[in-house]
């Protein structure tokens, strides 16, 4: 077994977008990433936190807006308007999920597809499907690099996904069948309504586990030097920790750790590197402007 330390990788590359973005600020264009996050949901709250405390720590510019929950759509929308004309931003996160009366779908699609570090405006979306040049999200975009950190072979390979969300499953899914490096994979998609998951599963190179719910993915339904990505992060009970809990992903980690041939950890795998790939993003957007100022 071989564990993909995400935590090392994710230091890695943030130190390589360190230097550009002194280089970038040098020129008078400090990358600039605007998150807005709507009511006081703790975990997002967190999450929100975590991302200004990387911005701070590699030069790029953050503007943190905190808005309350009763916050309405058009109030957003009008936000949003402000920070796409706005120069000294780069990239606009607004942090899902939002209050149940504002429509995310119409919030996304509001961002002008040049500040969407996120990947997730339709039009990103689409050039991504065409293997075109775009903003990819960012924890599918974490594990393509975790993939290439390891040299992991993916032309050819039998790759199963389990979870068809819009953020993780269906992207990574479609990256993988991209004519490229990494890439070129046979893919499957596998989900709820997945008969025999078993059977898929068996057959796999790549696993790569996204379906938020523990144990998903046992050694049992695993063959021999699979590579096993585990996306989850879900909270179970646990007395002896002083939270009351501990984090887990969606695979049997344990049973699983001496049969495959790579696998990443939860915490510390794929975490890591989903903020890390959003920096990216914001420091691409910055070096288009850069360059198209030029």
């Amino acid at each position: 077994m071989n564990l993909i330390d995400g935590k090392a990788t994710a230091a890695r590359i943030r130190e390589e977008l360190k230097e550009k973005a002194a280089l970038l600020t040098a020129k008078g264009v400090q990358p600039g990433l605007a998150v807005v996050l709507i009511g006081d949901d703790p975990a997002s709250r967190s999450y929100v936190t975590a991302k200004e405390r990387a911005c701070d720590e590699m030069g790029l510019y953050s503007r943190d807006i905190r808005k309350p929950a009763e916050t309405t759509e058009e109030e957003l929308l009008s936000l949003i308007d402000e920070l796409n004309s706005d120069d000294a931003i780069h990239g606009i996160l607004i942090q899902l999920p939002l209050p149940s009366h504002i429509d995310s779908d119409r919030v996304i699609e509001r961002i002008i597809p040049t500040k969407d570090v996120d990947g997730f405006h339709p039009v990103s979306v689409g050039k991504m499907m065409l293997g075109q040049e775009t903003f990819l999200p960012c924890t599918p975009h974490g594990i393509i690099k975790l993939l290439e950190e390891k040299n992991i072979e993916t032309s050819g390979a039998e790759v199963v996904v389990v979870g068809r969300s819009n953020i993780v499953g269906k992207p990574i899914a479609n990256m993988l069948l991209q004519k490229c490096h990494p890439g070129n994979s046979t893919v499957t998609i596998c989900h709820t309504g997945t008969k025999d998951l078993i059977s898929h599963t068996k057959r796999a190179d790549i696993i790569i586990a996204a379906a938020g719910r523990p144990d998903t993915i046992t050694a049992d339904m695993v063959k021999e030097g699979a590579v096993i990505i585990d996306v989850g992060v879900n909270r179970v009970p646990d007395d002896t920790k002083k939270r009351g809990y501990r984090l887990v992903g969606d695979v049997d980690f344990e049973g699983l750790k001496e049969k495959a041939s790579y696998i990443t950890p939860v915490p510390g795998g794929v975490g890591p590197m989903t903020i890390t790939m959003l920096l990216y993003n914001t420091v691409l957007s910055a070096e288009r402007r850069s360059n198209n100022a030029l």
